[in-house]
């Protein structure tokens, strides 16, 4: 795999140039982070953050679903597995 090729593909099967999905991984991860961090505050002092995790979590998976490009292939849809 070349270099460019290897920077590029992923962002590119996402819609995205290679600074545009730099940019929203940062943010993603950072508010990942910090979610972390108060899950771990929460788990000591329960009456901390107590819904601070799960409503990051929401939150962020509703914007990765609501830019996500349409599926090319059937079979890459976004059909859910029961848990």
């Amino acid at each position: 795999m070349d270099l460019i090729r290897a920077f590029s593909e992923h962002p590119a099967s996402v819609g995205e140039t290679y600074s545009e999905h730099l940019v929203r991984a940062v943010c993603f991860g950072t508010r990942m982070v910090l979610a972390g961090f108060a899950c771990l505050v929460h788990g000591l002092l329960p009456f901390l953050f107590v819904r601070t995790g799960s409503q990051t979590i929401a939150e962020l998976n509703e914007r990765m679903i609501a830019n996500r490009p349409l599926p090319l292939h059937p079979i890459a849809s976004d059909k859910r597995l029961p848990l």
